[in-house]
């Protein structure tokens, strides 16, 4: 009897041992791994962003790792393809989530696809960090898993529509945008600035994000007598709109992107048919004889590696995984969700290096930045004509 009781015990205190230790394990982290997820589109109409930033992300933590990773634990970066399509980012977020267990989501792109993620990645503890998406919902509601590095698309837009009315003396404002999460943030912005400035929202127009043919939308806001159109869109819908609108003689009349449409290939695209194009940037464009001698050394690795010139999406999978990064350093050795969201907490006046804007957070502000300046593409490039406009 006594043995039993003693064997009894014994079971009790390594049960309770084991719930303990399992109590203190951290999801997606080990005594040598970190394993970090992102979703993104890498065969879809936004795949321009999801390929260059994905690189990036995957070149800033191999360079990590290869300097011993962070307190001694090597980054595993997981990578799932959404296509730009929200069922399949609920696939591949579940997939990270559930399968893979990641301890972060880092650099997921679109603003419908994170959106259909929030709730069971929050419920499940997996902060989403720096996302290629301006939406005010990637930093609002404040939720302590939520950061995200810039301004919103909506602050954005309004910067622009303020410069064009004051500067330029625009009177006729219409939009044109993605019937999605991302196009309906940019229209918000649109309205918001148009009733403080007291002018008309003349004609709106919408589209799917695979749309190709924009005579329809074109001819309607010409006939609306617009002298100023805010874009909601990407790179392929904000190409093709431009060109139509410039083809059939439509010249009285700019055109406002968002930092959505402030990529290469729409300044670089074929005929310079983007000539004249506005849109609002965050950082620099990685044009290597513009950068600085840092960033040209983190232009030639990548150029390198992936056999390509880094574009924009490049340029923000870079600074997230450097956010990331030094996120995971300043949490210290003893790595768990509570010390990680500290360590971002604490970065104050981070400077990325592509003249970004500077970026601190804290304990209640997750949004680390909020200015973007003007740029238009000039000789098929895209030139800043403004400093840094905030709002």
């Amino acid at each position: 009897m006594k043995m039993r009781m003693a064997a009894a015990v014994m079971v009790g205190a390594l049960a309770v041992a084991g719930v303990a230790t399992a109590q203190k394990e951290t999801r997606g982290v080990s005594k040598t791994e970190i394993v970090l997820g992102m979703h993104t589109d890498l065969s879809g109409p936004a795949a321009t962003y999801g390929v260059s930033s994905s690189n990036a992300v995957k070149m800033r933590f191999d360079e990590a790792n290869a300097t011993g990773g962070i307190h001694g634990r090597k980054i595993r970066l997981v990578v799932e393809d959404t296509q730009y399509q929200v069922p399949r980012a609920v696939q591949a977020g579940t997939k990270l989530i559930n399968r893979d267990r990641i301890f972060a989501m880092v650099a997921p792109l679109g603003t419908p696809m994170n959106n259909a993620l929030f709730k069971d990645q929050f419920e499940a503890g997996v902060p989403n960090l720096f996302p290629l998406s301006a939406a005010r919902s990637m930093y609002e509601p404040f939720h302590r898993l939520k950061f995200y590095g810039a301004a919103s698309y909506v602050d954005q837009i309004r910067a622009g529509i303020n410069y064009f009315v004051t500067k330029k003396g625009k009177k006729a404002l219409c939009a044109m945008y993605q019937d999605t999460d991302f196009g309906k943030e940019v229209l918000d912005g649109v309205q918001i600035q148009a009733e403080k400035m007291r002018i008309k929202v003349l004609e709106t127009t919408t589209h799917k994000p695979t749309d190709q043919d924009f005579t329809a939308q074109i001819t309607k806001l010409k006939a609306a007598g617009c002298d100023l159109v805010a874009l909601g869109t990407i790179v392929r819908d904000s190409i093709v709109p431009y060109a139509t609108a410039r083809k059939i003689g439509w010249t009285d009349v700019d055109f406002l992107g968002s930092a959505a449409t402030y990529d290469l290939f729409v300044a670089a695209a074929q005929g310079g048919v983007t000539e004249g194009l506005f849109a609002m940037g965050l950082t620099d464009m990685p044009y290597r004889d513009t950068l600085s001698p840092l960033a040209q050394g983190w232009f030639d690795r990548y150029k390198e590696r992936y056999k390509a010139d880094p574009n924009i999406g490049a340029v923000y999978g870079h600074v997230a995984a450097d956010l990331t990064v030094l996120g995971l350093e300043k949490a210290g050795g003893d790595l768990t969700l509570d010390s990680f969201v500290k360590g971002l907490e604490s970065i104050r006046g981070y400077r990325d290096i592509f003249n970004g804007p500077e970026a601190s957070f804290g304990p209640d502000k997750h949004q680390g930045a909020n200015s973007s300046f003007l740029a238009v593409v000039k000789a098929g490039r895209w030139v800043r004509v403004t400093d840094p406009l905030t709002f």
